[in-house]
């Protein structure tokens, strides 16, 4: 027994300082992750700001049908996926675009576009709303004026619903592709010299260098991101969508995340059970969501989250 306390005390000493800064991340993982999972059981209950969650009484599945009867329910989720969907479509942008600005001969340009891509993400979603507002403007936007450049007529892209999906995603690949591309320029950054070497003395193109050494290389970085994001499809952030929304586009831009967070805190009479219900049964869908995708990937790649 006293072997085997010397070395854990000599394994503290050698690790003491690692395990104590793991203290802090593990402390708010669990005041914050963990503990508010306790309020889940509001969605369960008849829930009133006036009295505690043990005080409300229990109603069951009651929250979650209503939400499934709801008459705009399926609209809300085929919105939510179309959003998610048209994302997906993009999603590999980033990708490219690393390995664009890894091969580019002019490091000095790279850098420069790797910066320009790369601010906008700290660019706040009000103001960025408010840019694509004024941009898409049917009177006085640049991008109507572009249009009429081109000899035709001006349109009110945020007053047409069919607009409004490629507007939401379009702006967020400017928004966010620079920043998203720095994992895989920090992957593609691991890659070793020497098999670009190599390929380049068997006489391979830079084509085949990016397909046969770059993209293998990647592979499970961006498998792993595919995943996580698949696992969000329910997932729509309401802040953008809001600041995108009127009423002529509402058809198309009312999602889930809108929806519950219209009904429990823009509302006269909130109805929190109902707002933490919804969000209960997107957190499954996508759990589900992220199980199914995992293995499809894991078998088909070989490159899974777990």
């Amino acid at each position: 027994m006293f072997p085997q306390k010397s070395r854990i005390v000599k394994h503290m000493k050698r690790y003491g300082a690692l395990y104590l800064m793991l203290i802090v991340p593990l402390a708010v993982l669990i005041i914050f992750k963990y503990v508010p999972m306790y309020g889940v059981q509001i969605a369960f209950r008849n829930y009133r700001i006036t009295r505690t969650i043990e005080d409300s009484p229990w109603v069951g599945l009651k929250h979650f049908r209503k939400f499934i009867d709801y008459y705009d329910f399926w609209p809300i989720m085929r919105n939510t996926l179309s959003i998610n969907l048209y994302s997906l479509m993009v999603f590999p942008l980033p990708l490219v675009l690393a390995v664009l600005l890894t091969h580019l001969p002019y490091r000095r340009f790279a850098k420069t576009v790797q910066n320009v891509t790369y601010i906008p993400h700290f660019i706040s979603t009000v103001v960025l709303c408010s840019m694509v507002i004024q941009f898409t403007n049917a009177r006085t936007g640049l991008v109507n004026h572009f249009i009429a450049l081109l000899g035709m007529k001006p349109v009110n892209f945020m007053s047409r619903k069919e607009y409004f999906y490629p507007v939401y995603v379009i702006s967020g690949l400017w928004h966010d592709m620079g920043y998203n591309s720095i994992v895989y320029i920090a992957a593609l950054a691991g890659v070793s010299p020497d098999l670009h070497e190599a390929a380049i003395v068997d006489g391979a193109s830079l084509v085949k260098r990016i397909w046969h050494i770059d993209i293998p290389s990647i592979l499970p970085t961006f498998c792993t991101l595919l995943i996580l994001r698949c696992g969000a499809l329910l997932s729509v952030g309401h802040e953008k969508v809001l600041l995108l929304q009127n009423t002529l586009n509402l058809p198309c831009s009312e999602v889930i995340s809108t929806y519950s967070y219209n009904i429990s805190l823009n509302s006269s009479t909130p109805q929190f059970s109902y707002a933490a219900a919804i969000g209960l049964f997107v957190a499954v869908i996508n759990l589900v969501l992220l199980t199914g995708v995992n293995g499809i990937v894991g078998r088909i790649s070989g490159n899974s989250v777990w």
